[in-house]
């Protein structure tokens, strides 16, 4: 477990649910992935994303799907790729990673709590 954090640190991490519109294989990635462009809505608009989710995912399956993802850490550069926001998964037995996002259908932007 890592280490305890107060409520407050917890508010400074701005997790949304953001709408996949663009997927395209990564193959420059040193490790295999697939670079994702997320709809989050008005507010926020679409960013960007590089994902080591080819395990279950591939791109075409990915349009449409709603996933969660951390909006507000700097972007960061993946080789030639800006990722600009860290989408969330967690890893199966096999450690390939699977997707967060809401089990029904919900406003696109909206903030975790």
């Amino acid at each position: 477990m890592a280490d305890e954090i107060g409520f407050d640190d917890f508010l400074k991490v701005d997790i949304r649910v953001g709408r996949v519109v663009r997927a395209e294989p990564y193959p420059e990635a040193r490790k295999p992935a697939i670079k994702l462009w997320i709809d989050f809505g008005p507010e926020i608009g679409e960013k960007r994303s590089s994902a080591q989710i080819t395990a279950h995912y591939t791109p075409d399956g990915l349009i449409g799907k709603q996933v969660m993802a951390v909006v507000n850490f700097p972007p960061r550069q993946i080789g030639k790729f800006m990722s600009e926001v860290l989408v969330l998964g967690l890893p199966d037995p096999d450690g390939g990673v699977v997707l967060i996002g809401p089990d029904l259908e919900v406003p696109t932007g909206g903030r975790m709590h």
